[in-house]
């Protein structure tokens, strides 16, 4: 062995091994320096974000947009000629009448989102003759921004879409009042965005927004502005979504618990109806249905079918005759219910008697509207419909009795599916109060469908 490890054979291989390593210890070297210093170089020619920047508030302007700039400033101050503007909004003039332009602009109103609807809002706005607008969005305009925003320009790219709006339209609307916040809406922050008007003095003066415009995109952000503004009382209307829709004859202004085939309004309602709030809110949206030769968006990942039927994104046209059914239903059955027809208080052996169940019509409409799409889940039945639990309880136990001379159920949304009252008299029967689970009763996609949406349901409690 010794002799081997002397021989030239060894001697040639463990140098090659050696050199190899060295060769490439040295190449990776190499390589991670250069590396480096692309970094390093690609860091310095990034100019450092200041005032001259174009992204910043302090926008650089060309000769022309500061000599609008400086008329704006003028006419907000009085000095432009009433007549001139008169004359400019003369075909609003005859179509509202004196008392109803006066009324336009007086106007105090707040846009919220400034990109493709809300400068198109925006522009109308200014040009029908609102004089106080108040701007609300954190993002820059960029290229893909061109083709749908309603001033933007390439020399625009990369400048904040508030102070897009304002350069542009103050040379339309030179009197017009903006107040621009470039600042993403944020429930913390609703009080001051959606406060009175100030000067431009830093005084306030005594005036709510007239009205305020949601054109957000953003689901969190749209949400927490609704509710902020239901809570409130402020008048608001929110643009829904319009996403690949191309017939403008299907588009509608009507309560948001009445739109239909629009999932983002869906996903707007079941968060706020999961927050109390069925309804009060105007929205704009489109009632036109996806089919075969129509345009599309990206295909969805294979887990958003197994959440349902595209036909099931939209809310049954008689969607509130069915809650009043279920509703009535219930009613009708309640001493029944309390006395275990959904379990509780059944496998127990004991009177329910006075037990409290901690479901109620707003409940119910969420469960079978949002959660269930107004169907059964077994045939997909919409009428006659009923709520059951979906297992019998872990532990056998339907009862809370923590609170001393009150029973109340254990019962909660995520625990019940809708079915007709056929299905779900058989369903008691066998998993309720029988010893059979779901999985042995029905098909494994049935089964699936349900867990999927009951799994969902536990994501949306959060907001309730």
């Amino acid at each position: 062995m010794s002799s081997w490890f002397s021989s030239k054979e060894f001697q040639f291989g463990a140098t090659a091994l050696v050199s190899g390593a060295v060769v490439a210890g040295g190449i990776l070297g190499y390589q991670h320096v250069r590396r480096q210093e692309m970094v390093e170089d690609l860091k310095s020619s990034i100019p450092a974000l200041g005032k001259s920047h174009q992204a910043d508030r302090n926008e650089i302007l060309s000769k022309e947009d500061e000599r609008s700039a400086e008329l704006a400033r003028r006419a907000q101050k009085g000095d432009y000629d009433d007549d001139l503007i008169l004359e400019q909004l003369a075909r609003n003039r005859v179509f509202l009448t004196d008392e109803g332009l006066n009324k336009l602009r007086g106007a105090f109103v707040i846009i919220v989102g400034c990109g493709g609807v809300g400068s198109h809002c925006t522009s109308a706005l200014a040009r029908s003759g609102v004089s106080r607008i108040r701007l609300i969005d954190f993002d820059q305009v960029t290229l893909s921004s061109l083709n749908r925003h309603a001033v933007a320009t390439l020399a625009d790219v990369g400048t904040p879409k508030v102070n897009c709006l304002r350069r542009h339209l103050q040379q339309i609307t030179p009197w017009v009042k903006f107040d621009l916040r470039n600042e993403l809406f944020a429930p913390a922050a609703a009080d001051v965005l959606l406060g009175p008007w100030r000067n431009h003095d830093g005084s306030a003066e005594a005036r709510q927004p007239d009205f305020i415009v949601d054109a957000i995109d953003n689901i969190d952000s749209k949400v927490a502005l609704l509710a902020y503004c239901h809570e409130k009382g402020l008048k608001v209307i929110s643009s829904m979504g319009a996403g690949c829709k191309s017939d403008p004859t299907r588009l509608f202004i009507g309560d948001i618990s009445t739109s239909t085939e629009d999932p983002l309004s869906r996903s707007t309602r079941r968060r706020l109806r999961a927050l109390g709030i069925a309804s009060g809110i105007p929205v704009v949206y489109s009632t036109e249905k996806p089919g075969p030769g129509k345009a599309s968006l990206l295909p969805l990942p294979e887990e958003e079918f197994q959440k349902g039927a595209v036909g099931e994104l939209g809310v049954l046209p008689d969607f509130r005759s069915v809650v009043i059914r279920v509703t009535m239903y219930l009613r009708r059955v309640g001493r029944k219910w309390n006395r275990g027809e959904i379990g509780e208080g059944y496998d127990a052996g004991e009177d329910a008697q006075g037990l409290k169940l901690g479901l109620n019509v707003n409940d119910v409409g969420y469960l079978v509207e949002e959660v269930w799409r107004g169907r059964s889940v077994v045939s997909g039945v919409p009428t006659r419909l009923a709520l059951v639990r979906w297992r019998k309880p872990a532990d056998g136990s339907t009862i809370d009795r923590t609170v001393e001379g009150q029973k109340s159920s254990k019962v909660r949304m995520r625990d019940l599916v809708c079915m007709t009252r056929e299905e779900a008299a058989v369903h008691e029967r066998e998993v309720v109060r029988g010893g059979k689970s779901p999985e042995e009763i029905f098909d494994r996609e049935i089964v699936e469908m349900v867990e999927a949406r009951l799994e969902e349901e536990i994501g949306y409690e959060k907001y309730r």
